[in-house]
Protein backbone atom coordinates (compact mmCIF):
# COMPACT_ATOMS: atom_id res chain seq x y z
CA UNK A 1 0.00 0.00 0.00
CA UNK A 2 2.81 2.31 0.97
CA UNK A 3 4.52 2.41 -2.83
CA UNK A 4 0.76 2.54 -4.39
CA UNK A 5 0.86 5.76 -2.01
CA UNK A 6 3.98 6.90 -2.67
CA UNK A 7 3.08 5.86 -6.51
CA UNK A 8 0.40 8.23 -6.24
CA UNK A 9 2.27 11.34 -4.43
CA UNK A 10 5.12 10.82 -6.81
CA UNK A 11 2.74 11.29 -10.31
CA UNK A 12 0.49 13.84 -8.57
CA UNK A 13 3.82 15.99 -7.88
CA UNK A 14 4.93 15.17 -11.61
CA UNK A 15 1.07 16.61 -13.14
CA UNK A 16 1.22 19.52 -11.06
CA UNK A 17 4.51 20.04 -12.10
CA UNK A 18 3.57 19.76 -15.56
CA UNK A 19 1.11 22.12 -15.43
CA UNK A 20 3.19 24.94 -13.34
CA UNK A 21 5.47 24.40 -16.82
CA UNK A 22 2.28 25.79 -19.10
CA UNK A 23 2.46 22.78 -21.46
CA UNK A 24 1.78 24.85 -24.42
CA UNK A 25 4.57 26.70 -23.85
CA UNK A 26 6.81 23.91 -23.31
CA UNK A 27 5.28 22.50 -27.20
CA UNK A 28 6.18 25.76 -28.86
CA UNK A 29 9.94 25.98 -27.07
CA UNK A 30 10.43 21.90 -28.39
CA UNK A 31 8.92 22.54 -32.06
CA UNK A 32 11.08 25.85 -32.48
CA UNK A 33 14.21 23.91 -31.60
CA UNK A 34 13.27 21.34 -33.40
CA UNK A 35 11.96 23.56 -36.63
CA UNK A 36 15.08 25.58 -36.84
CA UNK A 37 17.83 22.62 -36.47
CA UNK A 38 15.87 21.57 -39.74
CA UNK A 39 15.90 24.91 -41.31
CA UNK A 40 19.88 25.45 -40.47
CA UNK A 41 20.69 21.76 -41.65
CA UNK A 42 18.36 22.61 -44.97
CA UNK A 43 19.96 25.57 -45.88
CA UNK A 44 23.89 24.81 -45.03
CA UNK A 45 26.03 25.59 -47.03
CA UNK A 46 28.88 23.41 -48.70
CA UNK A 47 30.64 24.14 -45.44
CA UNK A 48 28.11 21.39 -43.81
CA UNK A 49 29.88 18.52 -44.64
CA UNK A 50 33.09 19.26 -42.50
CA UNK A 51 30.69 18.24 -39.27
CA UNK A 52 28.76 15.12 -39.36
CA UNK A 53 25.21 15.39 -38.67
CA UNK A 54 25.10 13.17 -36.16
CA UNK A 55 28.07 14.82 -34.06
CA UNK A 56 25.27 17.82 -33.72
CA UNK A 57 22.41 15.99 -32.38
CA UNK A 58 23.84 16.09 -28.78
CA UNK A 59 24.18 19.80 -29.15
CA UNK A 60 20.82 20.06 -30.02
CA UNK A 61 19.58 17.91 -27.76
CA UNK A 62 21.53 20.08 -24.92
CA UNK A 63 20.02 23.23 -26.28
CA UNK A 64 16.54 21.55 -26.18
CA UNK A 65 17.15 20.62 -22.59
CA UNK A 66 18.29 24.34 -21.73
CA UNK A 67 15.34 25.97 -23.89
CA UNK A 68 12.77 23.94 -21.72
CA UNK A 69 14.65 25.48 -17.98
CA UNK A 70 14.94 28.43 -19.32
CA UNK A 71 10.87 28.57 -20.66
CA UNK A 72 10.08 26.93 -16.93
CA UNK A 73 12.02 29.68 -15.15
CA UNK A 74 9.95 32.51 -17.14
CA UNK A 75 6.63 31.17 -17.21
CA UNK A 76 7.35 29.72 -13.10
CA UNK A 77 8.43 32.95 -12.21
CA UNK A 78 5.10 34.63 -13.76
CA UNK A 79 3.69 32.74 -11.23
CA UNK A 80 5.42 33.45 -8.85
CA UNK A 81 4.49 36.81 -8.95
CA UNK A 82 0.77 36.33 -9.83
CA UNK A 83 -0.49 33.86 -7.30
CA UNK A 84 -3.34 36.46 -5.91
CA UNK A 85 -4.26 37.08 -9.74
CA UNK A 86 -3.89 33.11 -10.85
CA UNK A 87 -6.39 32.29 -7.86
CA UNK A 88 -8.97 34.69 -9.96
CA UNK A 89 -7.78 34.18 -14.15
CA UNK A 90 -6.13 30.63 -13.45
CA UNK A 91 -7.32 28.85 -10.33
CA UNK A 92 -6.07 24.87 -11.71
CA UNK A 93 -2.41 25.76 -12.10
CA UNK A 94 -0.40 24.55 -8.94
CA UNK A 95 0.22 27.77 -6.78
CA UNK A 96 -3.02 29.36 -6.84
CA UNK A 97 -4.66 25.85 -6.46
CA UNK A 98 -2.05 25.05 -3.53
CA UNK A 99 -0.58 21.46 -4.75
CA UNK A 100 2.56 23.62 -4.71
CA UNK A 101 3.91 25.56 -1.98
CA UNK A 102 5.63 29.09 -2.84
CA UNK A 103 8.95 27.57 -1.63
CA UNK A 104 8.20 24.38 -3.93
CA UNK A 105 7.85 27.20 -6.83
CA UNK A 106 10.72 29.09 -5.62
CA UNK A 107 13.66 26.47 -6.05
CA UNK A 108 11.77 25.17 -9.42
CA UNK A 109 12.51 28.53 -11.08
CA UNK A 110 15.65 28.95 -9.20
CA UNK A 111 17.09 25.20 -10.20
CA UNK A 112 15.85 25.91 -13.96
CA UNK A 113 17.30 29.14 -14.66
CA UNK A 114 20.43 28.29 -13.49
CA UNK A 115 20.81 25.09 -15.55
CA UNK A 116 19.09 26.73 -18.01
CA UNK A 117 22.23 29.11 -18.23
CA UNK A 118 24.90 26.82 -17.58
CA UNK A 119 23.95 24.10 -20.26
CA UNK A 120 23.90 26.96 -22.27
CA UNK A 121 27.51 27.94 -21.46
CA UNK A 122 28.62 24.59 -22.20
CA UNK A 123 26.61 24.38 -25.14
CA UNK A 124 28.59 27.65 -27.57
CA UNK A 125 28.22 31.15 -27.20
CA UNK A 126 25.77 31.98 -28.92
CA UNK A 127 22.98 29.68 -27.39
CA UNK A 128 24.07 31.23 -24.38
CA UNK A 129 23.43 34.22 -25.14
CA UNK A 130 20.13 33.55 -26.64
CA UNK A 131 19.43 31.84 -23.54
CA UNK A 132 20.98 35.03 -21.10
CA UNK A 133 18.52 37.47 -23.42
CA UNK A 134 15.75 35.48 -22.76
CA UNK A 135 15.64 34.74 -19.00
CA UNK A 136 16.59 38.88 -18.45
CA UNK A 137 13.46 40.11 -20.27
CA UNK A 138 11.26 36.85 -19.19
CA UNK A 139 12.81 38.33 -15.30
CA UNK A 140 11.64 42.08 -16.40
CA UNK A 141 8.25 40.93 -17.41
CA UNK A 142 7.25 39.44 -14.13
CA UNK A 143 9.73 40.85 -11.52
CA UNK A 144 8.99 44.00 -9.81
CA UNK A 145 9.93 46.98 -9.20
CA UNK A 146 10.32 46.79 -13.46
CA UNK A 147 7.10 44.11 -14.02
CA UNK A 148 6.60 45.28 -18.00
CA UNK A 149 3.65 43.31 -17.79
CA UNK A 150 1.59 46.29 -16.09
CA UNK A 151 2.17 48.03 -19.43
CA UNK A 152 0.02 46.39 -22.38
CA UNK A 153 3.33 47.59 -25.38
CA UNK A 154 6.03 46.61 -23.09
CA UNK A 155 4.34 43.52 -22.08
CA UNK A 156 3.80 42.59 -26.02
CA UNK A 157 7.29 43.60 -26.81
CA UNK A 158 8.58 40.64 -24.28
CA UNK A 159 6.56 38.06 -25.58
CA UNK A 160 7.48 38.93 -29.45
CA UNK A 161 10.89 39.99 -29.42
CA UNK A 162 11.51 36.80 -27.37
CA UNK A 163 9.36 34.09 -29.24
CA UNK A 164 9.74 35.74 -32.65
CA UNK A 165 13.51 37.57 -32.73
CA UNK A 166 15.89 36.35 -29.78
CA UNK A 167 15.06 32.28 -30.08
CA UNK A 168 14.73 31.74 -33.83
CA UNK A 169 18.01 33.83 -34.96
CA UNK A 170 19.80 32.70 -31.56
CA UNK A 171 19.17 28.94 -32.38
CA UNK A 172 19.67 29.43 -36.27
CA UNK A 173 23.25 31.15 -35.25
CA UNK A 174 23.99 28.41 -32.47
CA UNK A 175 23.03 25.67 -34.63
CA UNK A 176 25.40 26.82 -37.63
CA UNK A 177 28.19 27.18 -35.07
CA UNK A 178 27.36 23.56 -34.17
CA UNK A 179 27.11 22.52 -37.63
CA UNK A 180 30.97 24.64 -38.38
CA UNK A 181 28.23 26.25 -41.18
CA UNK A 182 28.99 29.89 -42.83
CA UNK A 183 26.41 31.98 -39.77
CA UNK A 184 24.75 34.99 -41.89
CA UNK A 185 21.58 34.75 -41.78
CA UNK A 186 19.54 33.69 -44.96
CA UNK A 187 16.43 35.63 -46.23
CA UNK A 188 14.48 31.82 -45.52
CA UNK A 189 15.24 32.54 -41.78
CA UNK A 190 14.69 36.13 -41.67
CA UNK A 191 11.01 35.17 -43.56
CA UNK A 192 10.08 32.85 -40.52
CA UNK A 193 11.31 34.96 -38.18
CA UNK A 194 9.15 37.99 -39.06
CA UNK A 195 6.13 35.52 -39.30
CA UNK A 196 6.52 34.41 -35.98
CA UNK A 197 7.58 37.94 -34.55
CA UNK A 198 3.99 39.35 -36.05
CA UNK A 199 1.99 35.87 -35.29
CA UNK A 200 3.64 36.24 -31.18
CA UNK A 201 2.31 39.64 -31.25
CA UNK A 202 -1.47 38.33 -32.10
CA UNK A 203 -0.90 36.36 -29.22
CA UNK A 204 0.19 38.24 -26.73
CA UNK A 205 -2.57 40.55 -26.97
CA UNK A 206 -4.93 37.71 -27.16
CA UNK A 207 -4.00 35.94 -24.33
CA UNK A 208 -5.13 38.82 -21.48
CA UNK A 209 -9.20 38.44 -23.50
CA UNK A 210 -10.01 35.77 -21.13
CA UNK A 211 -8.07 37.11 -17.80
CA UNK A 212 -9.83 40.69 -17.64
CA UNK A 213 -11.24 40.50 -14.27
CA UNK A 214 -8.14 39.28 -12.59
CA UNK A 215 -6.19 41.93 -14.74
CA UNK A 216 -8.74 44.92 -14.04
CA UNK A 217 -8.90 43.79 -10.11
CA UNK A 218 -4.91 44.27 -9.61
CA UNK A 219 -4.72 46.89 -12.46
CA UNK A 220 -3.16 45.31 -15.16
CA UNK A 221 -3.59 47.37 -17.71
CA UNK A 222 -3.62 44.91 -20.74
CA UNK A 223 -4.65 46.30 -24.28
CA UNK A 224 -7.90 44.19 -23.73
CA UNK A 225 -9.18 46.02 -20.49
CA UNK A 226 -8.68 49.28 -22.76
CA UNK A 227 -9.60 48.57 -25.96
CA UNK A 228 -12.73 45.82 -25.01
CA UNK A 229 -12.47 42.02 -26.08
CA UNK A 230 -14.06 42.76 -29.14
CA UNK A 231 -11.45 45.10 -31.09
CA UNK A 232 -8.65 43.21 -29.37
CA UNK A 233 -10.12 40.12 -31.10
CA UNK A 234 -10.51 41.33 -34.27
CA UNK A 235 -6.78 42.92 -34.05
CA UNK A 236 -5.38 39.83 -33.61
CA UNK A 237 -7.36 37.97 -36.16
CA UNK A 238 -6.54 40.55 -38.91
CA UNK A 239 -2.70 40.20 -37.28
CA UNK A 240 -2.61 36.12 -37.95
CA UNK A 241 -4.22 36.64 -41.46
CA UNK A 242 -1.91 39.58 -42.32
CA UNK A 243 1.28 37.06 -41.26
CA UNK A 244 -0.65 33.89 -43.23
CA UNK A 245 -1.60 36.35 -46.39
CA UNK A 246 2.78 37.24 -46.33
CA UNK A 247 3.55 33.52 -46.16
CA UNK A 248 1.45 32.97 -49.34
CA UNK A 249 2.75 36.61 -51.06
CA UNK A 250 6.28 35.18 -50.14
CA UNK A 251 6.03 31.92 -52.00
CA UNK A 252 4.29 33.43 -55.01
CA UNK A 253 7.13 35.90 -55.65
CA UNK A 254 9.76 33.19 -54.41
CA UNK A 255 11.66 34.98 -52.00
CA UNK A 256 12.98 32.72 -50.14
CA UNK A 257 14.41 28.91 -50.49
CA UNK A 258 11.68 27.31 -50.06
CA UNK A 259 9.10 24.99 -51.71
CA UNK A 260 7.09 27.19 -53.22
CA UNK A 261 3.96 25.44 -54.02
CA UNK A 262 4.10 23.58 -50.54
CA UNK A 263 4.52 26.98 -49.10
CA UNK A 264 1.32 28.46 -50.64
CA UNK A 265 -1.30 25.62 -50.58
CA UNK A 266 -0.46 24.85 -46.83
CA UNK A 267 -0.56 28.65 -45.72
CA UNK A 268 -4.07 28.93 -47.81
CA UNK A 269 -5.44 26.02 -46.05
CA UNK A 270 -4.74 27.05 -42.76
CA UNK A 271 -6.04 30.65 -43.15
CA UNK A 272 -9.35 28.77 -44.30
CA UNK A 273 -9.41 27.19 -41.08
CA UNK A 274 -8.79 29.79 -38.79
CA UNK A 275 -11.51 31.85 -40.09
CA UNK A 276 -13.87 29.03 -39.94
CA UNK A 277 -12.91 28.69 -36.12
CA UNK A 278 -13.62 32.28 -35.44
CA UNK A 279 -17.44 31.45 -36.36
CA UNK A 280 -17.59 29.01 -32.96
CA UNK A 281 -16.01 31.89 -30.76
CA UNK A 282 -18.50 33.76 -28.41
CA UNK A 283 -16.53 36.46 -26.58
CA UNK A 284 -19.04 36.38 -23.47
CA UNK A 285 -17.69 32.58 -22.99
CA UNK A 286 -15.12 32.77 -21.00
CA UNK A 287 -14.34 28.82 -22.20
CA UNK A 288 -14.47 29.51 -25.81
CA UNK A 289 -12.11 32.21 -25.94
CA UNK A 290 -9.60 29.71 -23.73
CA UNK A 291 -10.30 27.21 -26.45
CA UNK A 292 -9.45 29.52 -29.43
CA UNK A 293 -6.49 31.31 -27.56
CA UNK A 294 -5.11 27.55 -27.51
CA UNK A 295 -6.27 27.14 -30.96
CA UNK A 296 -3.68 29.74 -31.70
CA UNK A 297 -1.47 28.11 -30.08
CA UNK A 298 -1.46 24.61 -31.83
CA UNK A 299 -1.16 27.27 -35.27
CA UNK A 300 2.16 28.73 -33.97
CA UNK A 301 2.94 24.61 -33.65
CA UNK A 302 1.93 24.29 -36.58
CA UNK A 303 4.63 26.65 -38.46
CA UNK A 304 7.14 25.08 -37.04
CA UNK A 305 6.23 22.11 -38.96
CA UNK A 306 5.67 23.22 -41.71
CA UNK A 307 8.43 26.50 -42.73
CA UNK A 308 10.84 23.32 -41.79
CA UNK A 309 8.92 20.94 -44.19
CA UNK A 310 9.01 23.41 -46.97
CA UNK A 311 12.51 24.11 -46.54
CA UNK A 312 13.45 20.93 -46.77
CA UNK A 313 11.50 19.95 -50.18
CA UNK A 314 12.87 23.34 -51.57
Amino acid sequence: MNQVSQSGVVSSWLYAFWKFSRPHTIIGTSLSVLGLYLITVAVGNSNSSTVPIFYSLFPAFAAWIACLCGNIYIVGLNQLEDVAIDKINKPHLPLASGEFSRRTGQFIVAATGILALLLAWLDGPFLFGMVGMSLAIGTAYSLPPIRLKQFPFWAAFCIFSVRGAIVNLGLFLHFSWVLEQNRSIPITVWVLTLFILVFTFAIAIFKDIPDMEGDLQYNIKTFSIQLGKQAVFNLALWVLTACYAGMVLIGLLRLAKVNFGFLVITHLLVLGWMWWRTRKVDLQDKTAIARFYQFIWKLFFLEYLIFPIACILA
